[in-house]
């Protein structure tokens, strides 16, 4: 098969971006040790800005989007891996500047490629995606930081999005009590559902912005938007408490005091998932497949690669809700 199906944002004759189902050769991709028939893929914030022509995330179009890709080895020029293997491929270039996986064939480097975990199908890694990764890496990192269940709320913010609902979900899954905050007060029954005892509108999250400190209440953090939030989050934490960095949905300016760390001795977690070295990656797959593996059916919406601009404009529009997983099957 030389001729496969991608998404391609691209500029239209009004000027506007769009995105377009087009057929592509085989012999158009990058250069790379691994040829892999994508069958699944998934759609994250990173993707919907891509895909909307953001040249702080993709610097030359015509692109194909796709931070995200799990599929069969077809071809390998590396004796690490062999025609036929299962892979899991997010991160690093892939769907930025390199042609991503919303498309049935991508081509890359092997070092970006990790055997899919015995624990998880092709399908589970990627209802997982970038945003289940980034999930563990704030709970791992909050965890190595001192948090315990019995610690008291850990608080999730941006709790409907991709990385909040996974975080939700994992953190309830191990024992913790959570509270989840949100601007959308209709998806409360659905953080419920994911494991939620507490929900927090993002209003109550507003107030006390002019002030140097707040009134204690979390024992830990998992921050997906930034801005004035996050810097509210930081100065309701527990002494001593911690919260994970990982979005910039509400801005990414952060302007606050150095109140909260130097009288509560307060930490701020920073996680990349991107550039993140491939065996700390394959270190959280493998908990993910395992000790920590948490049934995700409540939060995903499965799409066909034609359907995939009409979550893009909802994602902008700050409407869609949970994991969007897109079968390239």
């Amino acid at each position: 098969m030389s001729k496969f199906n991608a998404l391609q944002a691209r500029k239209n004759a009004a000027g506007d971006f769009e995105q377009v189902i087009v057929q592509r050769e085989i012999d158009e991709l990058p250069a790379g040790e691994l040829l892999i028939r994508v069958q699944y893929s998934s759609l994250n914030y990173k993707d919907a800005l891509s895909a909307s022509g953001n040249r702080g995330v993709t610097k030359n179009f015509p692109h194909t989007p796709g931070i995200d890709a799990a599929g069969v080895v077809e071809s390998s020029s590396v004796a690490e891996f062999s025609a036929g293997d299962e892979v899991i491929v997010t991160g690093y270039d892939l769907g930025m500047n390199t042609s991503g996986g919303l498309a049935q064939y991508i081509r890359i480097p092997a070092s970006w490629a990790l055997k899919r975990p015995q624990g998880l199908s092709l399908r589970d890694a990627m209802v997982l995606g970038t945003a289940g990764l980034t999930a563990a890496l704030c709970v791992d990192k909050l965890e190595q930081s001192g948090l315990t269940p019995d610690a008291g709320t850990v608080l999730v913010t941006g709790a409907t999005g991709g990385v909040g609902s996974v975080a939700v979900a994992l953190l309830t899954t191990l024992g913790y009590h959570v509270a989840a905050a949100t601007g959308k007060a209709e998806q409360a029954d659905y953080l419920m559902a994911l494991g939620a005892q507490q929900i927090v509108l993002r209003a109550e999250l507003m107030e006390g912005t002019d002030k140097p400190m707040l009134k204690e209440q979390w024992a830990g953090a998992v921050d997906c938007v930034g801005g004035d939030i996050l810097f509210n989050v930081v100065k309701s934490l527990r002494y001593g408490a911690s919260a994970a960095c990982c979005g910039l949905t509400a801005g990414v300016d952060f302007k606050g005091s150095v109140l909260p760390f130097i009288l509560r001795g307060v930490n701020l977690l920073g996680v990349d998932s991107v550039e993140l070295p491939l065996v700390v990656k394959a270190s959280m797959w493998d908990k993910l497949s395992l000790q920590w593996k948490v049934n995700l059916d409540a939060l995903v919406t499965q799409v066909s690669l034609e359907q995939v601009p009409e979550i893009v404009a909802q994602m902008l529009a700050g409407k869609q809700v949970g994991r969007v997983l897109v079968d390239l099957g």
